[in-house]
């Protein structure tokens, strides 16, 4: 029986590393090691960069700027580098070996903040009373504490893009129980999310602030181990796809060769391909998509030259001087969506907020519970947020989409832009009350203040209570956009680019970070001098963070606008099952009459 077993491991092995449908999906069997593993990764990754603000304000003396500056730098530089991330995992490592290794870098990151906070030599005394008593921390200090974030974004850019596809990996995507298996394993995924993010908020938050920062950060960066020991634990049960090649290639060739024939001229009747390249690669796992009109310079690299030599199997000889309609139309896929994709970066800008400027907000609010001596910690007040998030979707599931479509008749009750437009109205509502309500904290701070916070200055007798509505705003915006955002970039993009549309998303997080810095610097830097004063001071009653948010509310508006005029203007992919009213032309239509043109070339 053994001999048996080892004969069915050894050639599911051969079959996987040869890139061959594995024998034997063990699915759930697996799942105490890949969920595992998730849990104690995000307990561990948010447990420290939910309360990152505070920590850099109160421990290492920074300003509310600065420390805001490098959480959004941060941010967007763990965001960003998931495209890289992607491609190297594509291309030459294969997720298994790719999460492996960001996961133990993840836990170095982390050692290394936790021993900014244990180590009193590797972070600045503690401030006084008075905020002339602070001061900064050392370059060795600070550049120690980066180096960790550093190793943190080293560990993003693999796990990020891939845990999710390396779970579903373990499923056999053939069978009903393995289609059923994936499904179940992306519910229990965002549970885990959802339960790291709770505890975190709440238990190793409050460990942070009120017992010790090397104990509230060495919790931490314990879990990541164990995490790290959960997932090499099952190295031996797991499936592990080969890496098969980046999409990447095939973007850069279809752009590299519509340059290189763009002196061709491409058919008078736009919906003809007659000299048009139609082959489709058998090995595809692409649908087959219909030809478009929009984009069509990039038609030109699928122009068929005397040049232009064909293998017997139809094939290209040469990829870098012709390219078939079907790898076109993949890249029409990316070029449409990126339009969308920009108003995506200009949303997030006003959720960022209530990330980051609100955590300030908090500590100059009274955050006593109710008529209980406990402070809420101002980094959980973001709990919030996802609880409006979490509360919401499944009645948006199971109650508002089958009503909308009874009336619409579409399968998700609105189409995916309508659902990302409806989250982006709703930010602008968030970003209103949020002027409204640091309005009546800031004049209630001046004129009825209960205690004095030595960094930050007087707090507001108004209770912090009265930050939750805009932060479950924050909640249903990100319901409608965020999560349209995903689904849409999942859908539009082909088979063989939805490790790049996860990228993507993330990019544009990254991206939205960065400008989200960008603005609050120029904000703080052009009012120093203006008659309003400075609007993002050190102590926020000193300044006008109200106006920041109406400024911010405008900008919406405008991209409002903007992402409507793209929805408008948006096809929706189309492939040969789809009847969407003449968006396309099917390419095997036509596909005998390019043979014929082939053949004479």
């Amino acid at each position: 029986m053994n001999k048996i077993e080892t004969s069915m491991e050894k050639s599911e092995k051969e079959s996987v590393e040869n890139n061959e449908v594995p024998n034997n999906y063990r699915g759930w069997k697996v799942m105490p090691f890949i969920i595992g593993n998730e849990t104690f990764e995000k307990l561990g990754a948010i447990g420290t960069l939910a309360n990152l603000l505070v920590y850099l304000t109160s421990v290492f003396n920074l300003s509310s700027i600065t420390a805001t500056n490098i959480v959004n730098i941060f941010n967007g530089s763990a965001n960003l580098v998931t495209l890289l991330g992607a491609f190297l995992c594509d291309t030459y490592f294969g997720r298994y070996k790719t999460l492996g290794f960001c996961t133990f870098a993840s836990y170095l990151g982390l050692l290394v903040i936790q021993l900014t906070a244990w180590i009193k030599s590797m972070h600045p005394p503690e401030c006084g009373n008075e905020k002339s008593t602070c001061i900064e921390p050392s370059t060795g200090q600070m550049s120690f504490l980066l180096l960790g974030f550093g190793l943190m974004i080293v560990g993003a850019a693999g796990i990020r893009p891939c845990n999710l596809a390396f779970g579903a990996d373990q499923f056999n995507p053939n069978t009903d129980s393995g289609k059923k298996g994936i499904n179940s394993f992306f519910n229990w995924y965002f549970f885990t999310f959802t339960f790291a993010q709770m505890v975190s908020l709440s238990v190793i938050v409050y460990i942070q602030v009120n017992v010790s920062w090397a104990l509230g950060l060495g919790i931490p960066a314990g879990l990541m181990l164990f995490s790290c020991i959960v997932y090499f634990t099952g190295s031996k049960y797991y499936v592990k796809v080969k890496a098969t090649g980046s999409p990447v290639t095939n973007i850069v060739q279809v752009i590299y060769v519509a340059i290189k024939k763009r002196k061709h001229n491409l058919p008078e009747d736009e919906y003809s391909l007659v000299s048009l390249f139609s082959y489709i690669s058998p090995h595809s796992i692409n649908s087959k998509l219909l030809h478009t009109p929009q984009f069509r310079f990039l038609d030109k690299a699928a122009i068929i030259t005397q040049q232009d030599k064909i293998n017997p199997d139809g094939s290209a000889s040469d990829p870098w001087n012709l390219c078939s309609i079907q790898q076109v139309e993949e890249v029409k896929c990316l070029v449409r969506v990126l339009p969308i994709w920009v108003s995506g970066i200009l949303y997030y800008v006003a959720i960022i907020q209530q990330n980051t400027v609100l955590v300030f907000q908090a500590i100059q609010s009274d955050r006593t519970f109710f008529n209980t001596n406990f402070k809420i910690p101002a980094a959980s007040y973001t709990i919030f947020t996802m609880l409006s998030l979490t509360i919401w979707l499944p009645i948006y599931d199971r109650k508002i989409v089958p009503t909308m479509r009874k009336l619409t008749g579409k399968e998700g009750g609105i189409t995916l832009l309508q659902r990302m437009g409806v989250g982006m109205f709703i930010a602008i509502l968030c970003m209103l009350v949020s002027g409204v309500v640091e309005w009546k904290r800031r004049t209630m701070a001046i004129n009825n203040p209960i205690g004095f916070e030595p960094r930050n200055g007087a707090i507001s007798s108004m209770s912090g209570m009265w930050l939750i509505p805009q932060l479950a705003l924050a909640g249903f915006s990100d319901a409608f956009t965020l999560v349209g955002q995903v689904e849409f970039y999942y859908k539009q993009f082909p088979e063989n680019m939805r490790s790049l549309a996860g990228s993507l998303f993330f990019c544009g997080l990254a991206l939205s970070s960065y400008f989200s810095s960008l603005l609050i610097t120029i904000i703080h830097r052009l009012t120093v001098k203006s008659a309003t004063g400075n609007w993002l001071p050190q102590d926020l009653n000193e300044g006008r963070l109200d106006y920041f948010y109406y400024m911010i509310t405008g900008l919406e508006v405008v991209n409002l606008g903007y992402f409507v005029l793209c929805s408008r203007w948006y096809r929706y992919k189309g492939n040969e099952d789809d009847t969407d009213q003449g968006s396309g032309v099917e390419l095997d239509k036509v596909s005998k009459q390019s043979e014929t043109k082939i053949s004479g070339v």
